[in-house]
C-alpha cells in the first residue's frame, strides 16, 4: 500500500518518544515521497534526501552536537512537509 505525505505527521512523536528508530523513519518517509502522488518536484526530493541524510548520520552521535542537532533536524523536516503538502 502506498505511503502518503498525510502519514508523516505521526512519525514526529513517535520518533521523538523513541518509539520509532532512525533508519525506520527514514524509509518511511522517503517511501512516502516516492509514493507521493502527483509526484514532487526534483527539488523537493533533493532537500529531502539531504535532511533525510544528516539524521542518519546524527544517529551516529549519542547526544546532541553543534553539527548535528536532531531536534534541529526535526523542525527541518516539519518545515519541508508543510511546503511538500501546500504544492
Amino acid at each position: 500500500m502506498p505511503l502518503s505525505l498525510a502519514s508523516l505527521p505521526a512519525t514526529f512523536a513517535a520518533f521523538e518518544s523513541g518509539n520509532l528508530s532512525t533508519d525506520a523513519m527514514v524509509s518511511h518517509w522517503r517511501q512516502a515521497a516516492h509514493d507521493h502522488q502527483p509526484a514532487l518536484p526534483a527539488r523537493y526530493l533533493q532537500v529531502l534526501d539531504h535532511l533525510l541524510s544528516q539524521l542518519e548520520s546524527a544517529a551516529l552521535f549519542t547526544e546532541e552536537s553543534c553539527s548535528f542537532s536532531r531536534t534541529d533536524m526535526v523542525a527541518s523536516l516539519r518545515e519541508w512537509l508543510d511546503k511538500a503538502q501546500q504544492l
